[in-house]
């Protein structure tokens, strides 16, 4: 059940329907787009790539990323996205540690990359190129038959030690969480389209394939990001639209002025982070019956609970606003609980970890039992997340992954930032927390113990991580608040900078 069967299908019978679109023109067609996979999986395999091998992309948003994955799954290899705006020591690593023999890079990423790429890379290509346009003169290849137990995406997400794990996706975890959006966050229908504002290489590419199974039209933004006006332009441009956004992307969206008209708009995702209620109010004035949210993590791809447009537009229900600040009800492809330390499944009201088990997760991480084994127990995934059920199936998130921080969308974890830190020789001590921010949700802090002039910090912080993971705040102290053991408390130290932020002058 290779998933780029679905592609190939469709280019057989319907090759004439629209398949991808930048800004307002269509860019391919469908029997153009499978031809074009078809030819990418039999350059990989002239050029010696065997089925299972990785194939990373690193890329910003382009119409070649359709192209591209679809070439590496029809061959039978397994993709391995990447975030675009990771540094390049980060992107060396996900490299080294998925075995990936080939890269495709967006223009300028090769740049960034190549002095970090490890010896097990045979070939970095640039997207667009020269050396990429040739292997789309090598011969069509049929579909590489694949089990559904095998790996498709190898799907890094950053773990509590800092280090990024794979989360291995299989094409079967793939397929059940396209059929999943399809039947319970939106439906479809040929010729409809989705628009990626937002990295293909996490959220929004995993509803590339429930769109391509149902002929609709993958969408990119001539400007490859997240610009207001122009999102509103495409709304008004292409039929049926929708979108994936972290929840600071729809406040953009509300925030926007002007007359844009939402009528072609289908549905706005969101997910990535909690909606303030207040915001989703706004969003559903804004854009009227158009919302749905989902909950999930890549362990389980965007597919854990999900609250549908109509419990988001029913204004009429006594309990429609504890419903809008809740997360939704389990898919129907899961199962999910409320546990307690034992794993054992807590009474509706009262608050646990939030685990779940299905066809959806993934079977493990890539190359590291111990954190397979820790975190897949029981044949449970454990997301780290706290939340309660109330007695009508809905769940609430009390609270993320301990310590982590999404900002923009994005999750940074502490660890990894104050590691560092910790690198420069004057800083004794150093602990991270995320500071709510009205527009980005959160924003990275360092409290440091050491006497050191913030301009250090910030350039080593963009010598080695992600601009994104680079702290906006270096608060310094004489000491960070410990418990007797000597751990480091950061509820108080957040109650601590919340304080800090109240007093005048703060």
């Amino acid at each position: 059940m290779n998933i780029a069967s679905w592609l190939a299908r469709a280019g057989l019978s319907h090759p004439g329907l629209p398949a991808v679109g930048q800004g307002s023109r269509v860019t391919q067609s469908y029997g153009a787009l499978a031809q074009r996979a078809a030819r990418l999986a039999g350059a990989l395999r002239a050029l010696g790539l065997k089925p299972g091998d990785r194939v990373a992309i690193i890329a910003k948003n382009c119409v070649e990323y359709l192209e591209t994955i679809y070439g590496i799954w029809h061959g039978g290899f397994a993709a391995v996205p990447a975030n675009a705006k990771l540094h390049g020591r980060e992107l060396g690593y996900i490299l080294e540690h998925s075995g990936a023999r080939v890269c495709f890079a967006t223009p300028g990423i090769d740049e960034e990359l190549a002095p970090h790429a490890p010896a097990s890379l045979e070939r970095l290509i640039v997207i667009g190129g020269e050396q990429y346009r040739a292997l789309f003169t090598s011969d069509a290849m049929p579909v590489a038959p694949r089990d559904g137990n095998d790996l498709a995406w190898l799907f890094y997400t950053s773990g509590t030690t800092g280090r990024p794990k794979g989360a291995m996706l299989t094409h079967r975890v793939l397929a059940q969480a396209s059929f999943a959006y399809l039947s319970e966050v939106d439906a479809t229908a040929p010729g409809d389209s989705i628009l990626h504002a937002a990295p293909m290489s996490h959220g929004s590419g995993l509803y590339m394939m429930a769109h391509v199974g149902r002929l609709g039209i993958n969408v990119l933004p001539e400007s490859g990001g997240f610009e207001p006006d122009e999102i509103f332009r495409l709304f008004a441009t292409w039929k049926s639209m929708s979108m994936f956004a972290a929840p600071t992307m729809v406040k953009r969206l509300i925030d926007f002025g002007g007359g844009a008209d939402p009528a072609n708009l289908r549905t706005i995702v969101w997910g990535g982070a909690p909606m303030y209620v207040e915001d989703a109010l706004k969003a559903l004035d804004r854009f009227g019956p158009r919302l749905a949210q989902i909950y999930g993590q890549g362990e389980s791809p965007m597919t854990i609970t999900t609250l549908s447009r109509q419990d988001i537009a029913d204004r009429e229900h006594p309990r429609w606003l504890e419903r809008l600040g809740s997360a939704g009800r389990p898919y129907a492809c899961l199962d999910v609980m409320v546990a307690d330390g034992q794993d054992r499944a807590l009474p509706v009201g009262e608050t646990g970890e939030i685990i779940c088990r299905g066809d959806v997760v993934m079977p493990g991480y890539w190359r590291n039992d111990e954190a397979t084994a820790q975190t897949l127990r029981g044949g449970w995934l454990h997301t780290g997340d706290v939340g309660v059920f109330d007695a009508e199936g809905y769940l609430t998130l009390k609270d993320r992954s301990k310590d982590m921080i999404i900002s923009g969308g994005s999750n940074i974890y502490p660890r990894e930032v104050e590691e560092v830190l910790l690198k420069h020789a004057r800083v004794r001590e150093a602990s991270v927390i995320g500071r709510p921010h009205p527009e980005w949700g959160e924003v990275v802090v360092a409290y440091v113990v050491g006497d050191v002039p913030p301009g250090e910090l910030d350039a080593l912080c963009l010598s080695e991580i992600a601009r994104f993971k680079r702290p906006k705040d270096y608060v310094f102290v004489d000491a960070l608040p410990k418990n007797n053991y000597g751990k480091i408390l950061k509820t108080d130290l957040r109650e601590l900078d919340a304080k800090r932020r109240g007093t005048p002058g703060a």
